[in-house]
């Protein structure tokens, strides 16, 4: 019997603490499929289809050392009903602290409740990557600051191409800090 599982997230640019849960949950299926939250309601830094090419490139060594396949998938549903309809048994959760803890473990009663063949599996993140989240990995770069400690190299030189973009590059001429001074 293959054991399937899946983790989830917006990947919104794929960092070093996504890869640290995907790695580390690889070793534990034969199959594990990567889920990219897509919300209507949300526009994110990269389209779906930039985010699937991030996550296929970024998750093809970890695929082939551990000898796991690896699928990326999109969806806009429950995140339990994307795993349970991936065949997965297992929903595997990265933990940065104890606000995620929190979160996590309701989400995991609530995930349970509607799907009881779907287990939640916490994986504490690893030392090095606790404090990376992709908001700030998002800000740092388009504020043209150094992420090459959070992400990859081809992520730092995708969001690096973001920045340069023709909005990107009027908003940042606009942002300038102008010094007034004046008399009382």
């Amino acid at each position: 019997m293959t054991r399937i599982g899946f983790t989830s997230g917006s990947f919104d640019p794929v960092t070093n603490g996504h890869l640290d849960v995907i790695a580390r949950a690889a070793r534990m299926v034969d199959k594990l499929v990567v889920g990219i939250g897509v919300h209507p309601g949300k526009t994110p830094l990269f389209s779906a289809e930039e985010r699937v090419e991030m996550l296929k490139a970024e998750t093809g060594p970890v695929a082939e050392a551990s000898g796991c396949q690896i699928e990326i998938v999109t969806f806009d549903t429950l995140t339990v009903d994307a795993a349970a309809a991936a065949g997965a048994t297992l929903i595997f959760r990265g933990l940065r602290d104890g606000t995620d803890f929190n979160y996590e473990m309701q989400m995991a009663g609530m995930n349970g409740t509607m799907a009881p063949a779907v287990d939640t599996v916490f994986l504490p993140a690893s030392p090095a990557v606790r404090h990376i989240t992709g908001t700030l990995v998002r800000q740092i770069a388009l504020m043209g600051g150094d992420v090459s400690q959070f992400v990859s190299p081809a992520v730092a030189r995708r969001l690096a191409a973001k920045r340069r973009g023709p909005k990107r590059r009027r908003q940042a001429a606009g942002a300038r800090i102008r010094l007034v001074t004046g008399s009382s």
